[in-house]
Protein backbone atom coordinates (compact mmCIF):
# COMPACT_ATOMS: atom_id res chain seq x y z
CA UNK A 1 0.00 0.00 0.00
CA UNK A 2 1.36 3.02 -0.95
CA UNK A 3 1.21 5.94 1.56
CA UNK A 4 3.47 8.85 0.20
CA UNK A 5 1.99 11.77 1.87
CA UNK A 6 4.42 13.73 -0.27
CA UNK A 7 2.01 13.12 -3.28
CA UNK A 8 -0.85 14.87 -1.04
CA UNK A 9 1.18 18.06 -0.55
CA UNK A 10 -1.23 20.33 -1.83
CA UNK A 11 -4.24 18.75 0.34
CA UNK A 12 -2.14 18.55 3.61
CA UNK A 13 -1.00 22.19 3.24
CA UNK A 14 -4.60 23.35 3.10
CA UNK A 15 -5.38 21.15 6.14
CA UNK A 16 -2.50 22.44 7.77
CA UNK A 17 -3.15 26.31 7.31
CA UNK A 18 -6.99 25.51 8.37
CA UNK A 19 -5.64 23.86 11.68
CA UNK A 20 -2.78 26.55 12.43
CA UNK A 21 -5.10 29.53 11.01
CA UNK A 22 -7.93 27.86 13.90
CA UNK A 23 -5.56 28.18 16.28
CA UNK A 24 -3.86 31.07 15.90
CA UNK A 25 -6.51 33.22 15.46
CA UNK A 26 -7.93 32.25 18.81
CA UNK A 27 -5.07 34.40 20.11
CA UNK A 28 -4.33 37.05 17.38
CA UNK A 29 -6.21 40.87 17.88
CA UNK A 30 -8.41 41.63 15.84
CA UNK A 31 -6.39 43.90 13.53
CA UNK A 32 -4.35 41.52 12.91
CA UNK A 33 -6.60 38.33 11.84
CA UNK A 34 -4.72 39.21 8.19
CA UNK A 35 -1.95 37.10 9.36
CA UNK A 36 -4.59 33.96 8.51
CA UNK A 37 -5.51 35.18 5.30
CA UNK A 38 -1.45 35.51 4.33
CA UNK A 39 -1.65 31.96 5.47
CA UNK A 40 -3.77 30.93 3.48
CA UNK A 41 -2.19 32.45 0.32
CA UNK A 42 1.11 30.93 1.35
CA UNK A 43 -1.08 27.60 1.74
CA UNK A 44 -2.66 27.86 -2.16
CA UNK A 45 1.28 28.63 -3.35
CA UNK A 46 2.76 25.70 -1.50
CA UNK A 47 -0.13 23.80 -3.35
CA UNK A 48 0.92 24.97 -6.44
CA UNK A 49 4.27 24.74 -6.38
CA UNK A 50 4.25 21.10 -5.21
CA UNK A 51 1.66 20.25 -8.08
CA UNK A 52 3.82 21.99 -10.19
CA UNK A 53 7.09 20.01 -9.31
CA UNK A 54 4.86 16.99 -9.96
CA UNK A 55 3.70 17.77 -13.20
CA UNK A 56 7.49 18.47 -14.40
CA UNK A 57 8.92 15.04 -12.62
CA UNK A 58 5.97 13.25 -13.95
CA UNK A 59 5.31 10.94 -11.05
CA UNK A 60 1.89 9.69 -11.40
CA UNK A 61 0.45 7.49 -8.38
CA UNK A 62 -2.27 6.11 -5.81
CA UNK A 63 -1.93 6.20 -2.65
CA UNK A 64 -3.87 4.52 0.28
CA UNK A 65 -4.60 1.57 -1.37
CA UNK A 66 -5.35 3.81 -4.52
CA UNK A 67 -8.46 5.37 -3.29
CA UNK A 68 -6.52 8.67 -4.55
CA UNK A 69 -4.99 9.04 -7.67
CA UNK A 70 -2.57 11.67 -8.39
CA UNK A 71 -2.43 11.66 -12.20
CA UNK A 72 -3.16 14.28 -15.25
CA UNK A 73 -6.64 15.03 -14.06
CA UNK A 74 -5.61 15.09 -10.64
CA UNK A 75 -2.80 17.88 -11.21
CA UNK A 76 -4.47 19.72 -13.68
CA UNK A 77 -7.64 20.45 -11.29
CA UNK A 78 -5.06 21.22 -8.27
CA UNK A 79 -3.85 24.16 -10.66
CA UNK A 80 -7.26 24.98 -11.22
CA UNK A 81 -8.92 25.45 -7.57
CA UNK A 82 -5.62 26.51 -6.17
CA UNK A 83 -5.42 29.78 -8.06
CA UNK A 84 -9.21 30.00 -7.99
CA UNK A 85 -8.64 30.03 -4.21
CA UNK A 86 -6.14 32.44 -4.31
CA UNK A 87 -8.14 34.60 -6.51
CA UNK A 88 -11.19 34.37 -4.14
CA UNK A 89 -9.45 35.18 -1.33
CA UNK A 90 -8.20 38.56 -2.84
CA UNK A 91 -11.59 39.45 -3.51
CA UNK A 92 -12.75 38.53 0.25
CA UNK A 93 -9.99 40.88 1.85
CA UNK A 94 -12.17 44.45 2.35
CA UNK A 95 -15.29 41.67 2.81
CA UNK A 96 -13.63 39.86 5.96
CA UNK A 97 -11.68 42.37 6.96
CA UNK A 98 -11.96 43.57 10.73
CA UNK A 99 -14.90 40.83 11.04
CA UNK A 100 -15.47 39.52 14.49
CA UNK A 101 -15.63 35.83 13.10
CA UNK A 102 -12.47 36.46 9.90
CA UNK A 103 -10.16 33.57 11.00
CA UNK A 104 -13.14 31.59 10.75
CA UNK A 105 -13.88 32.41 7.18
CA UNK A 106 -10.42 31.85 6.24
CA UNK A 107 -10.78 28.38 8.18
CA UNK A 108 -14.03 27.52 6.24
CA UNK A 109 -12.05 28.42 2.66
CA UNK A 110 -9.95 26.51 3.45
CA UNK A 111 -11.47 23.24 4.56
CA UNK A 112 -13.92 23.49 1.90
CA UNK A 113 -11.38 24.19 -0.87
CA UNK A 114 -9.33 21.03 0.78
CA UNK A 115 -12.59 19.31 -0.03
CA UNK A 116 -12.62 20.08 -3.46
CA UNK A 117 -8.88 18.91 -4.21
CA UNK A 118 -10.44 15.49 -2.27
CA UNK A 119 -13.28 15.26 -4.77
CA UNK A 120 -10.34 15.85 -7.71
CA UNK A 121 -8.49 12.66 -6.68
CA UNK A 122 -11.33 10.69 -5.53
CA UNK A 123 -10.84 6.76 -7.01
CA UNK A 124 -13.10 5.09 -4.71
CA UNK A 125 -16.80 5.27 -3.77
CA UNK A 126 -16.32 5.77 0.02
CA UNK A 127 -13.09 8.28 -1.25
CA UNK A 128 -15.77 10.58 -2.88
CA UNK A 129 -18.46 10.57 -0.45
CA UNK A 130 -16.10 11.60 2.24
CA UNK A 131 -14.68 14.55 0.01
CA UNK A 132 -18.69 15.61 -0.97
CA UNK A 133 -18.84 16.10 2.92
CA UNK A 134 -15.50 18.05 3.49
CA UNK A 135 -16.14 20.08 0.63
CA UNK A 136 -19.71 21.09 1.72
CA UNK A 137 -20.07 21.39 5.49
CA UNK A 138 -17.59 24.53 5.53
CA UNK A 139 -19.71 25.81 2.00
CA UNK A 140 -23.19 25.63 3.78
CA UNK A 141 -21.33 28.06 7.11
CA UNK A 142 -19.90 30.03 4.54
CA UNK A 143 -23.11 30.92 2.46
CA UNK A 144 -24.62 32.66 6.15
CA UNK A 145 -21.31 34.39 6.96
CA UNK A 146 -23.24 37.52 7.10
CA UNK A 147 -25.91 36.14 9.36
CA UNK A 148 -28.62 38.70 7.87
CA UNK A 149 -32.06 37.47 6.26
CA UNK A 150 -30.72 36.97 2.68
CA UNK A 151 -27.75 34.56 4.13
CA UNK A 152 -29.49 32.40 6.74
CA UNK A 153 -32.21 31.47 3.81
CA UNK A 154 -29.03 30.78 1.47
CA UNK A 155 -27.50 28.52 3.75
CA UNK A 156 -30.91 27.00 4.95
CA UNK A 157 -31.51 25.91 1.26
CA UNK A 158 -27.85 25.37 0.61
CA UNK A 159 -27.73 22.86 3.55
CA UNK A 160 -30.87 21.09 2.92
CA UNK A 161 -30.56 20.51 -0.55
CA UNK A 162 -26.85 19.26 0.37
CA UNK A 163 -27.98 16.99 3.22
CA UNK A 164 -30.83 15.24 0.29
CA UNK A 165 -28.79 15.04 -2.16
CA UNK A 166 -25.81 13.56 0.05
CA UNK A 167 -28.00 10.98 1.83
CA UNK A 168 -28.86 9.65 -1.57
CA UNK A 169 -25.57 9.68 -2.57
CA UNK A 170 -24.60 7.43 -0.03
CA UNK A 171 -27.64 5.16 -0.97
CA UNK A 172 -26.26 4.70 -4.81
CA UNK A 173 -22.82 4.20 -2.75
CA UNK A 174 -24.21 1.47 -0.65
CA UNK A 175 -26.59 -0.06 -4.01
CA UNK A 176 -22.88 -0.17 -6.42
CA UNK A 177 -21.30 -1.65 -3.70
CA UNK A 178 -23.88 -4.29 -3.37
CA UNK A 179 -23.57 -4.62 -7.31
CA UNK A 180 -20.01 -4.83 -7.61
CA UNK A 181 -18.91 -6.11 -4.20
CA UNK A 182 -15.61 -3.24 -4.30
CA UNK A 183 -15.84 0.60 -3.97
CA UNK A 184 -12.48 0.90 -5.84
CA UNK A 185 -13.62 2.35 -9.40
CA UNK A 186 -10.93 -0.23 -10.73
CA UNK A 187 -12.95 -3.39 -9.19
CA UNK A 188 -16.26 -2.17 -10.21
CA UNK A 189 -14.61 -1.82 -14.15
CA UNK A 190 -14.40 -5.50 -13.60
CA UNK A 191 -17.69 -6.63 -11.85
CA UNK A 192 -20.20 -4.07 -12.97
CA UNK A 193 -20.28 -5.81 -16.48
CA UNK A 194 -22.11 -8.73 -15.20
CA UNK A 195 -23.83 -7.25 -12.12
CA UNK A 196 -27.89 -6.65 -12.25
CA UNK A 197 -28.42 -3.84 -14.55
CA UNK A 198 -31.43 -2.33 -12.06
CA UNK A 199 -28.99 -2.01 -9.44
CA UNK A 200 -26.22 -0.76 -11.45
CA UNK A 201 -28.21 2.17 -12.74
CA UNK A 202 -30.62 3.08 -9.63
CA UNK A 203 -26.64 2.86 -7.64
CA UNK A 204 -25.30 4.92 -10.25
CA UNK A 205 -28.09 7.29 -10.70
CA UNK A 206 -27.90 8.21 -6.39
CA UNK A 207 -24.15 9.04 -6.91
CA UNK A 208 -24.36 11.22 -9.72
CA UNK A 209 -27.07 13.22 -7.82
CA UNK A 210 -24.79 14.15 -6.02
CA UNK A 211 -22.58 15.33 -8.07
CA UNK A 212 -25.00 16.81 -9.54
CA UNK A 213 -25.95 19.14 -6.39
CA UNK A 214 -22.00 20.23 -6.34
CA UNK A 215 -22.25 20.88 -9.91
CA UNK A 216 -25.72 22.73 -9.50
CA UNK A 217 -26.82 20.96 -12.73
CA UNK A 218 -30.61 20.29 -13.09
CA UNK A 219 -32.31 18.70 -11.72
CA UNK A 220 -30.10 19.67 -8.36
CA UNK A 221 -29.91 23.13 -9.04
CA UNK A 222 -32.77 24.98 -7.11
CA UNK A 223 -30.40 26.24 -4.60
CA UNK A 224 -27.85 28.08 -7.03
CA UNK A 225 -29.88 31.07 -7.75
CA UNK A 226 -30.85 31.72 -3.99
CA UNK A 227 -27.40 30.90 -2.27
CA UNK A 228 -25.57 33.40 -5.07
CA UNK A 229 -27.57 36.31 -4.13
CA UNK A 230 -28.20 35.92 -0.48
CA UNK A 231 -24.63 34.91 0.12
CA UNK A 232 -22.11 37.21 0.17
CA UNK A 233 -20.27 38.49 -3.35
CA UNK A 234 -16.97 36.29 -2.40
CA UNK A 235 -18.73 33.29 -1.16
CA UNK A 236 -21.07 33.49 -4.14
CA UNK A 237 -18.16 33.26 -6.27
CA UNK A 238 -16.84 30.34 -4.77
CA UNK A 239 -19.99 28.72 -5.01
CA UNK A 240 -20.17 29.09 -8.74
CA UNK A 241 -17.24 28.17 -9.52
CA UNK A 242 -15.09 25.39 -7.47
CA UNK A 243 -17.55 23.05 -6.57
CA UNK A 244 -17.66 22.37 -10.33
CA UNK A 245 -14.42 21.75 -10.62
CA UNK A 246 -14.19 19.56 -8.16
CA UNK A 247 -17.67 17.67 -9.06
CA UNK A 248 -17.23 17.40 -12.89
CA UNK A 249 -13.30 15.87 -12.88
CA UNK A 250 -15.09 13.27 -9.60
CA UNK A 251 -18.03 12.35 -12.46
CA UNK A 252 -15.82 12.42 -14.99
CA UNK A 253 -13.22 9.59 -13.66
CA UNK A 254 -16.29 7.75 -11.70
CA UNK A 255 -17.94 7.17 -15.28
CA UNK A 256 -14.27 6.49 -17.36
CA UNK A 257 -12.53 4.12 -14.85
CA UNK A 258 -15.71 2.50 -13.22
CA UNK A 259 -18.41 2.35 -15.85
CA UNK A 260 -16.50 2.38 -19.37
CA UNK A 261 -18.36 -1.06 -20.15
CA UNK A 262 -21.44 -1.02 -17.93
CA UNK A 263 -24.79 -1.82 -19.53
CA UNK A 264 -26.52 1.17 -18.39
CA UNK A 265 -26.80 3.85 -21.22
CA UNK A 266 -25.11 6.84 -18.81
CA UNK A 267 -23.78 9.20 -21.64
CA UNK A 268 -27.74 9.44 -23.18
CA UNK A 269 -28.84 10.17 -19.86
CA UNK A 270 -25.72 12.72 -19.52
CA UNK A 271 -26.50 13.89 -22.70
CA UNK A 272 -29.76 14.94 -21.95
CA UNK A 273 -29.17 16.36 -18.69
CA UNK A 274 -26.48 18.45 -20.39
CA UNK A 275 -29.49 20.04 -22.82
CA UNK A 276 -31.82 20.84 -20.21
CA UNK A 277 -29.09 22.08 -18.12
CA UNK A 278 -27.80 24.79 -20.51
CA UNK A 279 -31.16 25.37 -21.78
CA UNK A 280 -32.65 26.22 -18.53
CA UNK A 281 -29.89 28.09 -17.73
CA UNK A 282 -29.89 30.29 -20.41
CA UNK A 283 -33.62 30.97 -20.62
CA UNK A 284 -33.79 31.43 -16.60
CA UNK A 285 -31.60 34.37 -16.98
CA UNK A 286 -33.13 36.41 -19.94
CA UNK A 287 -35.77 38.02 -17.14
CA UNK A 288 -33.08 38.70 -14.19
CA UNK A 289 -32.19 42.06 -13.32
CA UNK A 290 -30.07 41.01 -10.43
CA UNK A 291 -26.62 40.63 -11.35
CA UNK A 292 -26.03 38.33 -9.11
CA UNK A 293 -28.82 36.30 -10.12
CA UNK A 294 -28.35 36.55 -13.41
CA UNK A 295 -24.24 34.95 -12.98
CA UNK A 296 -26.19 32.04 -10.97
CA UNK A 297 -28.46 31.44 -14.10
CA UNK A 298 -25.14 31.68 -15.94
CA UNK A 299 -23.35 29.03 -14.17
CA UNK A 300 -26.39 26.52 -14.42
CA UNK A 301 -26.09 27.27 -18.01
CA UNK A 302 -22.11 26.82 -18.30
CA UNK A 303 -22.33 23.58 -16.07
CA UNK A 304 -24.89 22.24 -19.23
CA UNK A 305 -22.10 23.09 -21.56
CA UNK A 306 -19.28 21.13 -19.32
CA UNK A 307 -21.27 18.53 -18.77
CA UNK A 308 -21.25 17.74 -22.52
CA UNK A 309 -17.41 16.31 -21.75
CA UNK A 310 -18.83 13.69 -19.55
CA UNK A 311 -21.22 12.45 -22.02
CA UNK A 312 -18.51 11.50 -24.02
CA UNK A 313 -16.70 10.33 -21.68
CA UNK A 314 -15.81 6.94 -22.94
CA UNK A 315 -17.14 8.41 -27.03
CA UNK A 316 -13.92 10.55 -27.49
CA UNK A 317 -10.44 10.93 -26.77
CA UNK A 318 -11.06 14.71 -26.76
CA UNK A 319 -13.39 14.73 -23.83
CA UNK A 320 -10.55 14.50 -21.20
CA UNK A 321 -8.51 17.72 -22.46
CA UNK A 322 -11.57 19.61 -22.99
CA UNK A 323 -13.00 19.24 -19.76
CA UNK A 324 -10.08 20.32 -18.18
CA UNK A 325 -9.12 23.89 -20.47
CA UNK A 326 -13.18 24.56 -20.16
CA UNK A 327 -12.89 24.54 -16.38
CA UNK A 328 -9.73 26.46 -16.13
CA UNK A 329 -11.34 29.37 -18.47
CA UNK A 330 -14.27 28.72 -16.78
CA UNK A 331 -12.69 29.09 -13.44
CA UNK A 332 -10.83 32.96 -13.74
CA UNK A 333 -13.55 34.11 -16.29
CA UNK A 334 -16.39 33.60 -13.56
CA UNK A 335 -13.88 34.46 -10.78
CA UNK A 336 -13.19 37.81 -12.77
CA UNK A 337 -16.82 38.82 -13.16
CA UNK A 338 -17.66 38.55 -9.37
CA UNK A 339 -14.45 40.71 -8.69
CA UNK A 340 -16.25 43.06 -10.46
CA UNK A 341 -19.41 42.34 -8.03
CA UNK A 342 -17.25 42.55 -4.86
CA UNK A 343 -15.72 45.68 -5.75
CA UNK A 344 -19.10 47.44 -6.52
CA UNK A 345 -21.27 46.68 -3.79
CA UNK A 346 -23.68 48.93 -4.42
CA UNK A 347 -24.40 47.71 -7.88
CA UNK A 348 -26.92 45.09 -7.43
CA UNK A 349 -29.06 45.89 -10.75
CA UNK A 350 -27.97 45.32 -13.96
CA UNK A 351 -29.06 49.53 -14.16
CA UNK A 352 -26.84 50.27 -11.49
CA UNK A 353 -23.62 49.50 -13.89
CA UNK A 354 -24.59 52.59 -15.82
CA UNK A 355 -21.57 54.79 -17.02
CA UNK A 356 -19.06 52.56 -15.37
CA UNK A 357 -16.94 52.67 -18.36
CA UNK A 358 -16.56 56.41 -17.58
CA UNK A 359 -16.09 55.94 -14.00
CA UNK A 360 -14.25 53.25 -13.68
CA UNK A 361 -12.66 52.26 -17.32
CA UNK A 362 -11.03 49.43 -15.75
CA UNK A 363 -13.45 47.34 -14.56
CA UNK A 364 -15.39 47.92 -17.79
CA UNK A 365 -13.26 46.49 -19.34
CA UNK A 366 -12.82 43.60 -17.31
CA UNK A 367 -16.48 43.16 -17.10
CA UNK A 368 -16.61 43.31 -21.21
CA UNK A 369 -14.05 40.64 -21.11
CA UNK A 370 -15.48 38.30 -18.80
CA UNK A 371 -18.67 38.27 -20.03
CA UNK A 372 -18.08 38.14 -23.47
CA UNK A 373 -15.62 35.21 -22.61
CA UNK A 374 -18.67 33.48 -20.66
CA UNK A 375 -20.34 33.15 -24.11
CA UNK A 376 -17.35 32.54 -25.88
CA UNK A 377 -15.99 35.27 -27.55
CA UNK A 378 -12.26 34.91 -28.73
CA UNK A 379 -9.63 35.31 -28.01
CA UNK A 380 -10.81 33.87 -24.21
CA UNK A 381 -10.03 30.68 -22.67
CA UNK A 382 -13.77 29.82 -22.76
CA UNK A 383 -14.25 30.49 -26.41
CA UNK A 384 -11.31 27.65 -27.22
CA UNK A 385 -12.82 25.61 -24.58
CA UNK A 386 -16.17 25.43 -26.23
CA UNK A 387 -15.15 24.93 -29.17
CA UNK A 388 -12.92 21.36 -27.91
CA UNK A 389 -16.39 20.53 -26.10
CA UNK A 390 -18.17 21.09 -29.08
CA UNK A 391 -15.47 18.87 -30.93
CA UNK A 392 -15.55 16.26 -28.52
CA UNK A 393 -19.32 16.28 -28.44
CA UNK A 394 -19.27 15.65 -32.46
CA UNK A 395 -16.57 13.44 -32.05
CA UNK A 396 -18.69 11.45 -29.71
CA UNK A 397 -21.55 11.13 -31.77
CA UNK A 398 -24.00 13.64 -30.66
CA UNK A 399 -23.89 15.89 -33.11
CA UNK A 400 -27.76 17.45 -31.84
CA UNK A 401 -26.55 18.10 -28.84
CA UNK A 402 -23.44 20.07 -30.07
CA UNK A 403 -26.09 22.33 -32.20
CA UNK A 404 -28.11 22.73 -29.14
CA UNK A 405 -25.49 24.36 -27.25
CA UNK A 406 -24.39 26.34 -30.64
CA UNK A 407 -28.09 27.62 -29.98
CA UNK A 408 -27.86 28.50 -26.71
CA UNK A 409 -24.20 29.98 -27.01
CA UNK A 410 -25.97 32.70 -29.23
CA UNK A 411 -29.30 32.84 -27.40
CA UNK A 412 -26.81 33.86 -23.70
CA UNK A 413 -25.51 36.84 -25.77
CA UNK A 414 -28.97 38.46 -25.63
CA UNK A 415 -28.40 38.57 -21.32
CA UNK A 416 -25.09 39.37 -21.20
CA UNK A 417 -25.41 42.53 -23.46
CA UNK A 418 -27.99 43.41 -21.20
CA UNK A 419 -25.78 44.00 -18.56
CA UNK A 420 -22.90 44.88 -20.94
CA UNK A 421 -25.44 48.01 -22.33
CA UNK A 422 -25.65 50.45 -19.73
CA UNK A 423 -21.88 50.26 -18.91
CA UNK A 424 -21.40 53.36 -21.77
CA UNK A 425 -24.63 54.77 -20.97
CA UNK A 426 -24.20 58.26 -19.20
CA UNK A 427 -25.56 58.66 -15.74
CA UNK A 428 -26.08 60.61 -12.63
CA UNK A 429 -26.31 58.25 -10.09
CA UNK A 430 -22.70 57.22 -7.91
CA UNK A 431 -24.30 53.26 -7.89
CA UNK A 432 -20.65 52.54 -9.58
CA UNK A 433 -18.71 54.41 -7.66
CA UNK A 434 -16.14 52.67 -5.45
CA UNK A 435 -13.73 53.06 -2.96
CA UNK A 436 -11.36 56.06 -3.26
CA UNK A 437 -7.26 55.12 -4.07
CA UNK A 438 -6.19 51.61 -6.20
CA UNK A 439 -9.31 50.22 -5.87
CA UNK A 440 -8.62 47.42 -3.08
CA UNK A 441 -7.72 44.34 -3.41
CA UNK A 442 -10.99 42.89 -5.24
CA UNK A 443 -10.27 45.36 -7.85
CA UNK A 444 -6.68 43.72 -8.42
CA UNK A 445 -8.21 40.55 -8.29
CA UNK A 446 -10.75 41.49 -11.36
CA UNK A 447 -7.71 42.63 -13.67
CA UNK A 448 -5.87 39.84 -12.69
CA UNK A 449 -8.85 37.21 -13.52
CA UNK A 450 -9.13 39.20 -16.71
CA UNK A 451 -5.83 38.67 -18.08
CA UNK A 452 -5.97 35.23 -16.91
CA UNK A 453 -8.91 34.93 -19.44
CA UNK A 454 -7.13 36.42 -22.08
CA UNK A 455 -3.84 34.11 -21.46
CA UNK A 456 -5.70 31.05 -21.53
CA UNK A 457 -7.27 32.15 -24.69
CA UNK A 458 -4.14 32.91 -26.65
CA UNK A 459 -1.82 30.07 -24.98
CA UNK A 460 -4.37 26.94 -24.76
CA UNK A 461 -3.03 24.68 -26.78
CA UNK A 462 -0.21 24.46 -23.84
CA UNK A 463 -3.03 23.54 -21.77
CA UNK A 464 -4.59 21.11 -23.80
CA UNK A 465 -1.14 19.41 -24.34
CA UNK A 466 -0.39 19.60 -20.24
CA UNK A 467 -4.53 17.89 -20.13
CA UNK A 468 -3.80 14.93 -22.86
CA UNK A 469 -2.71 12.89 -19.48
CA UNK A 470 -3.91 9.25 -19.00
CA UNK A 471 -5.98 8.87 -16.17
CA UNK A 472 -4.95 6.10 -13.18
CA UNK A 473 -6.70 3.46 -12.12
Amino acid sequence: MNENLAALVPELALLGAAVIGLLAGSWLPRRRQWIVAALAAVACATGLVATAVTMVTDRAQTVFSSAFAVDTATNVGRLIVLTALLLIIGMSVETVRNHARETEYWVMLLMTGAGTLALVGANDLLMLFAAYLLASVPAYALAGFAKDAPGTEAALKYYLMGALLGITMLAGTALLYAAGHATHYGRLATTLPSAPYGLVAVGLVGVLAGLLFKIGGVPAHFWVPDVTDGAPAPVAAYVTTLPKVGGLIAGYRLLHQALADSDVNWSLMIAILAAVTMTLGNLAAFFQTSVKRLLAYSTISQVGYLLMALAVTTRSDLAQRSLLLYLAAYAVTNLGAFAVVTTLPQARALDDYRGLARRHPGLAAVLVVCLLGLVGTPPTGVFLGKLEIFSATIDGGYTWLAALAVANTVASLFYYLRWLGPLFLTTDTAAVDSPEGWGGWSAVTAHLAGVLSLTLGIAGQAVLTVAEGPLLS
